[in-house]
């Protein structure tokens, strides 16, 4: 088993994986550390350090907590899943909650009798977590048990229901494709991860009919999710390197995906946009991260793995902004809300960007924990939870 890094949120929740068993901090190769001085996860786990200062605020813009419900505590790999009609949240002790989109009321409670390591993913009918000993277990959207299947190892990150099957992804790298009505494996991705890696609690994202997967090693995987043949696979970044912490090129957060093109950006490597129908490469920048990135009409925004965020422009890469007043305070990845761009940090602090030039515009506390994964949008607003349970959906006027 490998042990979770403490760390904000992004996330993408790292651990980094050595030879398949144990952590950085756990693994000989740590004493590699003062020779060749890689980059630091410190600014991501906090390590011996509090957060910086909260920043000189002006503010200008005002978020709102819409509402919000407590769940249970969590960590990386759970995180809500929004449908149409529904958010659907969990616990680490196997609660499994569905909320009111507009109230955060809940509608039914219940538990899966198993404590959870991932999830939940859900469709109109059907809602799915995982465990740490590769549990996959389905149930409807009224909360009653419909199957549980196996796979090869411990799930970790949200399954994604699609149009056709149940995707999963599992520790050792592979994905599953498994039927929605008991479970059944329909195709495996038999990839391995590489001796080395930055754990992906981040999942894939389902669009348009193709389901869109980052990698340890620095791919973007375009998938069909009815037989797993693989559409296309982009280069984010190659790995580099005389050793194997310094080779780390991985992708740790979801890609960002429109109508047009898929993005992605890999830990010591770079951010890359390609065609979403051909696969092949737009354009691609120098810029490390863990926690992730998102984009809109113009821009791509990345949170990079100095904590600082910058801004791209979508059609050719170039920089449109930098800002880096949040380094300190180990932000998780970045989300649109209203008009702005939010980050939340370690310490549950939601904090404003203007999308136009970065400037720092607004805050607003939390609970004082650090979200599980990047939020999601709702509607003009965000939603995320925090390590202590609690889901959070925000809006900024």
């Amino acid at each position: 088993m490998t042990r979770p890094l403490r760390s904000a949120a992004s996330i993408v929740a790292a651990v980094v994986l050595c030879a398949g068993c144990a952590s950085l901090s756990e693994s000989p190769l740590t004493s590699w550390m003062t020779s060749f001085k890689p980059p630091s996860f410190a600014w991501l786990t906090g390590g011996d350090k509090k957060p910086g200062p909260l920043p000189t605020l002006e503010a200008k813009v005002t978020p709102r907590i819409d509402w919000q419900q407590n769940i249970g505590d969590a960590g990386p790999g759970v995180a809500p899943a929004i449908t149409a009609s529904a958010i659907y949240a969990a616990a680490g002790d196997g609660t499994i909650a569905r909320l009111d989109p507009a109230t955060g009321r809940v509608d039914w409670k219940m538990n899966a009798d198993h404590p959870l390591s991932a999830g939940p993913g859900a469709g109109d009918t059907l809602v799915v977590v995982g465990t740490s000993k590769g549990e996959v277990l389905a149930f409807g959207s009224d909360g009653k048990p419909r199957w549980n299947v196996r796979v090869s190892s411990e799930l970790i990150a949200p399954p994604r229901v699609t149009d056709s099957n149940v995707v999963v992804f599992s520790g050792d790298g592979r994905i599953y494709g498994l039927a929605p009505a008991d479970g059944k494996t329909v195709w495996v991705d038999p990839r391995t991860n590489p001796p080395l890696t930055v754990r992906n609690s981040a999942g894939g994202v389902y669009v348009r009919g193709g389901l869109f997967v980052g990698t340890a090693g620095g791919h973007l995987l375009a998938i069909d999710p009815r037989t797993g043949q693989l559409g296309w696979d982009g280069t984010v970044a190659t790995p580099k390197g005389a050793t194997e912490l310094e080779r780390i090129a991985d992708v740790t957060s979801l890609p960002y995906v429109d109508d047009k093109e898929a993005c992605a950006v890999a830990y010591q490597g770079r951010v890359a946009c390609f065609d979403l129908v051909r696969g092949t490469l737009i354009w691609t920048r120098d810029v490390s991260s863990l926690a992730g990135l998102t984009g809109d009409d113009s821009r791509i925004y990345v949170v990079d793995d100095k904590g600082s965020v910058q801004a791209f422009d979508r059609s050719n890469g170039a920089t449109i902004w930098k800002q880096d007043v949040l380094a300190k305070r180990r932000i998780g990845g970045p989300q649109l809300i209203g008009d702005e761009l939010g980050v939340v940090d370690v310490e549950g602090y939601l904090h404003l960007l203007s999308r136009t030039d970065g400037a720092y515009v607004g805050r607003i506390a939390t609970d004082g924990s650090a979200p599980t994964a990047q939020p999601s949008r709702l509607g003009g607003g965000m939603v995320w939870q925090s390590q202590k349970g609690t889901v959070f959906a925000v809006n900024a006027k």
